[in-house]
């Protein structure tokens, strides 16, 4: 079965999805849920509340990495980004055409902002970690300001 939730945080509502024991979305949305996955029913499961537990400690700066059980689907080229991005340590950043580097590609800067934009587990696949190579926060498909809020977040609580 697949299931989601939307849970009401300080920076918004967060949609948390789930297939199979495998988190596949976690979706930036409003509070009647626009960007729910097609095929999904609501209905909140264990797995899905301990995302949610685990959610609220990062948003509080008490949790800096997730321990949850995720499953991308996507080109190989999205999977291998979306790699690359889980290797990004908290509170750190890397520029679009670093990533492209990671991965083997180092001319795909554009594809590898297009596959960010297309992670379909925000937040914890931290695509917000990705900035311009200039530095600049740019290309963040849930709207710079959450970029800004979640890249300061981890800022204000690394060691």
């Amino acid at each position: 079965m697949k299931h989601y939730w939307i849970y009401e945080y300080h920076i918004g509502a967060i949609g948390i999805a789930e297939a199979d024991g495998n988190i596949t979305h976690i979706f930036l949305t409003d509070s009647q849920g626009k960007d729910i996955p097609k095929g999904y029913q609501k209905g909140e499961t264990p797995l899905i509340q301990k995302a949610h537990i685990q959610m609220t400690e990062y948003l509080t700066g008490e949790r800096k990495e997730f321990d949850l059980p995720l499953e991308f689907f996507g080109t190989d080229f999205q999977k291998k980004v979306w790699a690359a991005l889980l290797t990004i340590p908290y509170g750190e950043t890397r520029s679009y055409g670093e990533i492209a580097k990671q991965i083997g590609n180092p001319k795909a800067c554009r594809a590898v902002g297009m596959a960010n934009n297309r992670n379909p587990i925000a937040i914890i696949c931290p695509c917000h970690r990705v900035i311009g190579s200039d530095g600049s926060l740019v290309g963040y498909g849930r709207g710079i300001p959450r970029k800004e809020f979640l890249l300061e977040l981890e800022c204000t609580h690394i060691q």
